[in-house]
């Protein structure tokens, strides 16, 4: 009796969780989730599609080492999720604007923390990629210095990870100082130096052996920064503005328009550069779409978009509507589920922009 006595007088005096401790929770749970979406989908997507569109042992050719085989996709997928979540925070003070200071710098001033972090992440993964993509042209080689500055004289995707790597040692230089004096590093400077850092990726990709090799650059590199800019802002703003409703109301609706925009960008140009390089290839064309690995990657990159227009509409036609009037909104949930499909289009465009056309 007393020691029921004891539990009955304990579960009188223990107080209910406050519904604020919930609601945080809550919050930094559905955050985890924006980024386990979109670095694990685009990871996971890029093993399992490399997997895949495997060729498997070709006669009098070394085999690729696992490390290299599967290492090499999986880096580049981090490499394309720290340079888009550079962009997305580099972009952040845009979409919150500058006139109510008292309340965007405690936000900005985190974001540009945390850009110092995946500027440098994807400088690492810039460099990690030119050694394992050496490693992948000479299996049967030691990995020297020697041949790696072979690999950077004689092939264009070299100078393009040596440029892509400079950029994010130069944003992450930038972040820092941005940690100290604030916004007098323009936003707009750390934008587009973000944004100059990404035009190099078509150079490691099938761009460069297109026989309209001018239009094919342009194309990818529009694609390139629209995925990155639509992708990298909608995480930033899941991740730093959404518990904040009157922030959220002024930036998601700027947002939403950059979206409008970069959809029909990622779309056409995604579309146009797969399809130019089935045509070109001899014995593939359209036909490709269907019987080999390279077209049912397209295939599935357009399934995904269009799953993202779906998602998308949701947002911007039901969400938006609330937000701008204040109203409590499942948004990280969205948009942990649109940067999840996201994820997996980038992991699918990295194998796509290895995998051989006649697989």
């Amino acid at each position: 009796m007393a020691a029921d006595s004891d539990v009955s007088q304990h579960s009188r005096s223990a107080k209910p969780a406050h519904p604020a401790d919930t609601d945080e929770r809550n919050v930094v749970g559905a955050k985890a989730a924006v980024v386990a979406a979109l670095l694990g989908g685009a990871l996971l997507t890029a093993l399992a599609a490399t997997a895949y569109t495997a060729v498997g042992t070709i006669p009098g050719l070394p085999d690729l080492p696992p490390l290299v085989h599967f290492g090499l996709p999986a880096v580049r997928a981090l490499l394309d999720v720290a340079a888009l979540a550079t962009v997305g925070l580099s972009l952040l003070p845009k979409l919150l604007g500058f006139d109510r200071p008292k309340h965007t710098e405690p936000v900005m001033a985190l974001a540009r923390q945390f850009t110092v972090v995946t500027a440098l992440v994807w400088m690492l993964s810039a460099l990690l990629s030119l050694v394992l993509q050496t490693a992948e042209l000479s299996p049967d080689r030691p990995l020297t210095t020697g041949l790696l500055i072979d690999y950077v004289a004689d092939v264009p995707a070299g100078p393009g990870l040596l440029a892509s790597a400079g950029a994010g040692l130069l944003c992450a230089a930038l972040g820092l100082v941005a940690v100290r004096v604030g916004e007098k590093v323009p936003a707009e400077l750390r934008t587009i130096i973000a944004l100059l850092g990404l035009l190099p990726m078509p150079l490691t990709g099938h761009a460069t052996d297109w026989q309209y090799h001018d239009f094919s650059m342009i194309s990818m590199e529009l694609h390139v920064i629209g995925a990155a800019m639509w992708t990298g802002g909608l995480a930033a703003v899941a991740l730093f503005v959404a518990p904040r409703r009157g922030l959220l109301a002024e930036a998601l609706p700027r947002f939403s328009k950059l979206a409008t925009i970069a959809i029909f960008v990622v779309g056409i140009s995604g579309l146009f550069n797969g399809l130019m390089e089935l045509i070109i290839t001899p014995a593939v064309g359209l036909p490709g779409l269907i019987n080999t690995g390279y077209g049912q990657i397209i295939l599935a990159k357009a399934g995904c978009l269009v799953v993202l227009g779906a998602v998308a509409s949701q947002m911007r036609f039901r969400l938006l509507p609330r937000i701008a009037r204040h109203q409590r909104t499942a948004l990280i949930g969205w948009a942990a589920a649109e940067v999840g499909v996201m994820g997996i289009a980038y992991g699918l465009g990295v194998v796509l922009s290895r995998a051989p056309v006649i697989v």
